[in-house]
């Protein structure tokens, strides 16, 4: 059985509180008396505190923008992908260094790098290659363009890799910058993209030895709501890559979870009480408070994703693995961890893992 072995995580340099980010969006898109009401509230109750960028503009005032320039001029996404370029390696470097502490580079076998915000070719599987100096003929993978639950199926892979080689050992790091991506905009997908998003990057390890402690691998299940299509999208344009999240989003995920939910447990012959811990990807707080009431849970079951959330946002696909390193943090963590996130489809991805 292939195990989670470690994870690291990081941020890039820029803190920002979300009232400072709000208050840019008030700067940056000028607002109509409507919208600027509503704003204020949005931000209010998205449960986030600080969120992380790779610039410093969400924090400084009109006339000292670096990225978006001194009238938010909407950046290309040439610029963007520069950008991105110059950022990805380093971010996704010292993630790796902190998954890495206790093994040798030269341990690993099979490389799988994730990103949604970001896409060039040679891509960021063969820029850390050399970066880490690992060897030329590394088994390599990249999973694009998927979304938040990327960091699961990723895990997916890595499982099967364990599989069928025990002596695998598969680093997966999963870095996103999504607040390159900001629209000067006030249609109502872009206002909820803007209160939720974030840049970091998380790194694990993936063993095929049995031997090895860490996260066991038990199970994988998904699904796909295909009524929930339209409703969570990520389009490329020539202003950056374009969010669609509706707010109804929440809604068809608490329809969907429980009965998936039956089901992996049907499949793993286990029950409810079987479940020591809850690992939920931090979409939004609409989307754990719809999770939590569809499972008939309570806020502490919880508390590691809406902690995640209030100090970090959600940066897409690296997120979970931030959820999942708290809980194997926790000085006395034993049992089974139900681990789901969610993305465009809408697709609902999970995970049985044990400690």
């Amino acid at each position: 059985m292939s195990k989670i072995v470690s994870i690291g995580t990081a941020n890039p340099r820029y803190c920002h509180r979300q009232d400072d980010i709000l208050q840019f969006m008030l700067d940056a898109t000028n607002p109509d008396e409507k919208s600027r009401k509503l704003l204020p509230l949005l931000y209010k109750r998205s449960g986030i505190n600080t969120r992380y960028s790779v610039f410093p503009d969400f924090s400084l005032s009109r006339g000292n923008w670096h990225f978006f320039g001194n009238n938010c001029v909407s950046p290309t996404l040439e610029q963007r992908m520069k950008l991105f370029n110059e950022e990805v390696v380093n971010l996704s470097e010292t993630a790796i260094k902190k998954c890495l502490k206790d093994t040798r580079v030269e341990e690993i076998t099979h490389l799988i790098t994730v990103t949604c915000t970001g896409l060039s070719a040679p891509g960021l599987d063969i820029l850390l290659t050399e970066k880490l100096r690992l060897p030329a003929n590394i088994i390599r993978t990249s999973v694009n363009f998927m979304g938040c639950y990327a960091a699961l199926h990723a895990l997916k892979i890595a499982d099967a890799f364990c599989r069928a080689d025990a002596s695998s050992k598969v680093l997966i790091v999963c870095t996103e910058i999504c607040t390159l991506h900001f629209q000067k905009s006030n249609h109502i997908d872009d206002v909820l993209s803007s209160t939720l998003f974030a840049d970091g990057s998380a790194a694990c390890l993936v063993s095929g030895n049995s031997k090895d402690s860490g996260l066991a691998i038990k199970q994988f299940f998904s699904k796909i709501a295909l009524a929930g299509q339209p409703d969570m999208a990520w389009q490329l344009s020539g202003n950056g890559f374009l969010m669609t999240l509706k707010n109804h989003v929440p809604k068809l995920i608490k329809e969907e979870i429980g009965s998936l939910l039956h089901s992996c447990l049907n499949q793993l012959n286990l029950s409810r009480k079987d479940i020591s811990h809850w690992a939920i990807h931090p979409g939004g707080k609409n989307i754990l408070e719809a999770v939590e009431n569809a499972l008939a849970l309570n806020h502490n079951d919880l508390a590691v994703s809406y902690d995640i959330l209030r100090d970090y946002g959600n940066m897409s696909s690296a997120t979970i693995l931030f959820v999942l390193e708290k809980i194997m943090q926790k000085p006395h963590t034993r049992g089974n961890i139900f681990t789901v996130a969610f993305g465009p489809g809408i697709t609902i991805e999970t995970a049985m893992l044990s400690l």
